[in-house]
């Protein structure tokens, strides 16, 4: 991997916290960096962290990454809005709804809101965008919903399992049988988006739901991690690092080192416990 230490790294945000109650036990951190290239950040990047046992029960936690499209203005307007809006719809949902039907919803609103963001900017309106993926945890199931090339790692006894499908014009042929994968990671199309938050009034987002083992580790990246370092890569420097912001900071380090032409981003999420929970008309209840 080189010498990791000699990669300057030129901005780095974070937050760490943890969060203990019967039910949840998790612990984060959150880092963006410049790259080397690039004279601003357009990626943006927040959470929901519930200020109560209670609060843990009815709604969880959130985190959410945005990567403000590239040769669109006002990109990093574009990330901010976004995340800020998932956070809020977030933190005023109604108690108890499903993460699967919530967050769905919850990018809708935040597309929405890109979207007139964008056509009321100027006379005209101008060509707003961004990337989200967003993951969610209550009790001991995570749900993750996405739209664009940023990407959810699961990180499970040292084994990485990408968890996201880029929306990429490559990707969506290689779906269709167009293109091999091998073709597809190639192609001169591998970074164009199919599908991104602000371009329509309406999007639609994938969505994936798994259960959540306690030593879990869920890693959030934008494509300026995940075009330089590979999803075995992530598992082995967040599963061997003993603290997460060093985990991080390898990882921004070693991006850099690759390439560097791009922001670079990332949240991991570690779940230390989990409440195993089940359902019973629609209300959860503890499993012993």
């Amino acid at each position: 991997m080189g010498n990791l230490g000699s990669v300057p790294i030129k901005r780095i945000d974070f937050a760490g916290v943890v969060f203990r109650s019967a039910m949840l036990d998790v612990e984060f951190v959150q880092l963006s960096d410049d790259g080397r290239l690039r004279d601003h950040n357009e990626d943006y990047l927040g959470y929901f962290q519930p200020s109560s046992p209670a609060q843990s029960r009815s709604h969880g936690w959130l985190f959410a990454l945005a990567d403000g499209v590239g040769g669109h203005d006002q990109g990093e307007v574009a990330s901010k809005t976004a995340v800020d809006e998932m956070i809020a719809q977030f933190r005023s949902a109604p108690s108890g709804e499903p993460l699967g039907m919530l967050l769905p919803r919850l990018i809708q609103h935040a597309n929405q809101l890109v979207y007139a963001t964008g056509r009321s900017a100027s006379p005209g309106g101008t060509a707003m965008a961004s990337t989200i993926v967003a993951c969610a945890l209550r009790h001991d199931r995570v749900v993750v919903a996405h739209v664009g090339d940023s990407r959810c790692y699961l990180v499970r006894q040292g084994q990485a399992r990408q968890i996201t499908r880029d929306h990429t014009v490559s990707q969506e042929q290689m779906r269709m049988g167009l293109m091999t994968a091998k073709d597809a990671d190639s192609a001169a199309t591998r970074h164009v988006l199919s599908r991104a938050l602000g371009t329509e009034m309406f999007v639609n987002s994938d969505v994936s739901e798994l259960q959540a083992l306690a030593g879990d580790i869920l890693v959030q990246c934008c494509d300026g991690l995940h075009n330089s370092v590979t999803g075995a890569e992530i598992a082995a420097i967040v599963s061997q690092a003993r603290e997460l912001e060093s985990a991080g900071r390898e990882l921004i380090a070693l991006a850099n080192e690759r390439d560097g032409s791009d922001n670079i981003s990332v949240q991991i999420i570690r779940a230390r416990s989990v409440e195993r929970v089940g359902m019973y008309r629609g209300r959860p209840y503890q499993l012993r």
